[in-house]
């Protein structure tokens, strides 16, 4: 298969993955449609011989969250926009919940998102952040506590 079919399957296939761990990092959506298509340019350029669909998407994520990790540290300053209008939540309980996640600190967030809406373990959030794992402990374990207070 040529790579520009390649890439269009990978798109198709984790686009959206992408940019919702994109604007979990981010906060902003303009900057994550700048991470995904950054992270998608890099795959045409290495051109990685990844072995099944979880290394793909692993290693897309990773290529993602760092390119979110360069943007962050390029910028100070807090969201412009309203992420829940762009988010995608439920109304009532859920929406609360998720301004709760929005609240906290990226580092946070981003764990939070990558353990509980994408459904990797710490290790593997670890690798994909490039933390340790017991940091990425620490931090769903902070933001669990700040959700607790927050939801109260």
């Amino acid at each position: 298969m040529d790579h520009s079919n390649r890439l269009e399957e990978l798109v198709a296939k984790h686009e959206h993955t992408l940019y919702r761990a994109a604007l979990a990092l981010l906060g902003d959506p303009q900057e994550a449609e700048d991470a995904v298509q950054d992270t998608f340019l890099r795959y045409l350029e290495k051109r990685p011989d990844l072995r099944d669909g979880e290394h793909e998407r692993a290693w897309l994520l990773k290529v993602a969250a760092n390119r979110c990790k360069s943007t962050l540290r390029q910028r100070k300053r807090h969201p412009a926009v309203e992420l829940l209008d762009v988010y995608p939540a439920p109304e009532g309980e859920g929406r609360e919940v998720v301004e709760a996640v929005f609240s906290l600190p990226a580092n946070q967030r981003a764990a939070v998102h990558l353990f509980y809406y994408e459904g990797y373990s710490s290790e593997e959030i670890a690798a994909i952040l490039g933390q340790r794992p017991g940091t990425v402990r620490s931090h769903l374990s902070r933001a669990r506590e700040s959700l607790r207070n927050y939801l109260k």
